[in-house]
């Protein structure tokens, strides 16, 4: 009797957390793109405070990261490339530590200054004739993460050649969702979502107490779901060349540049990233997609915790060694 009411007990105390929950949930537009944010909590007026402090989080990671805004840090260090090192936070250097880890274990095929070719490419849609090839030559030798001085004593990032420049598109939504997550989690919402325009992080379960189920598109017609998957404590993230691409010669380049040519990444559509941290989840997804299908898989393979998706030209889909069971 004794036994059966402690198990009672035990189950009722499994439920009360759904008793009396809310989700709240703002869609709003940050560094650049649509970012979906949603919090359960028992309280509706903390959820909403700590939406609010989560947007607030990732405008203050844009005024930091980005290389469009003139005061921001990386932008001081992009004006005085080739000149003299920079004094930045110590957030920025850790960020472009990690940066340059990454770029070290996929052999450069990750690397923030490939923003050096950035007036090069306009990925808008808009029809154009192919760049001059000895131009695309010239802005490569600019890439390269050994060149990317990062001094943690004296707190500077220094670029070494006139004309580098360093960018986190490959990198800083799915960092700021990272950060976004940890405000939420530090105003104690203990179950939510950070949808940083596709890098998507979520945490606990829904309201109902299920898992969070996330879709993965399709790469040519993004309405369309191709599966779903749950998760919880864990980052989706899908890289693709379907959004934002430019056309020359009738043929659909994407966005993703290979940093070891200056030209855009072919062979693949979409790359879905499946990661407990989101900001490895973002790098990771771009790395693959240049590596393309057989040296993506291989590098995915050989990390802990990490699977994916893969889709090519073909609408062929290539699949890590694990993810299968994920899917439904």
């Amino acid at each position: 009797m004794r036994f059966a009411i402690v198990i009672v007990c035990w189950l009722v105390a499994l439920c009360l957390p759904a008793i009396g929950q809310v989700s709240v949930s703002r869609s709003t537009k940050l560094m650049g793109s649509a970012f979906a944010f949603t919090a359960v909590h028992s309280d509706t007026v903390t959820a909403q405070r700590a939406i609010d402090a989560a947007i607030a989080e990732v405008q203050r990671i844009e005024n930091v990261i980005s290389e469009w805004m003139d005061g921001s840090e990386t932008s001081s260090i992009n004006r005085n490339a080739g000149i003299s090192p920079v004094s930045v936070s110590d957030e920025l250097i850790r960020l472009i530590q990690r940066s340059k880890k990454i770029s070290q274990v996929s052999n450069g095929y990750f690397d923030i200054s490939f923003a050096s070719i950035d007036n090069i490419w306009w990925f808008d849609g808009r029809v154009m004739p192919a760049p001059d090839a000895a131009l695309v030559a010239r802005s490569v030798k600019r890439i390269g993460y050994e060149k990317i001085i990062v001094d943690p004593e004296k707190g500077t990032v220094f670029l070494q050649d006139e004309g580098m420049k360093i960018g986190f598109g490959g990198i800083g939504k799915g960092y700021a969702a990272n950060r976004a997550k940890q405000v939420m989690l530090d105003m104690g919402v203990t179950s939510g979502v950070v949808n940083a325009g596709g890098d998507l992080i979520a945490w606990g379960p829904q309201i109902d107490g299920k898992p969070w189920s996330i879709g993965i598109a399709d790469p040519k017609e993004k309405t369309n779901i191709l599966a779903w998957t749950d998760v919880t404590d864990m980052a989706v993230v899908t890289s693709g060349s379907y959004e934002k691409f430019v056309v020359i010669d009738g043929k659909r380049h994407g966005h993703i540049i290979d940093p070891k040519t200056g030209w855009p990444a072919t062979g693949l559509l979409s790359v879905t990233i499946f990661c407990p941290d989101a900001e490895l989840a973002d790098a990771l997804a771009t790395t693959v997609f240049v590596l393309g299908k057989e040296d993506g898989l291989k590098l995915v393979n050989h990390l802990e915790d990490v699977e994916c998706i893969l889709i090519d030209e073909d609408m062929h889909y290539h699949y890590s060694n694990n993810i299968e069971t994920r899917l439904k």
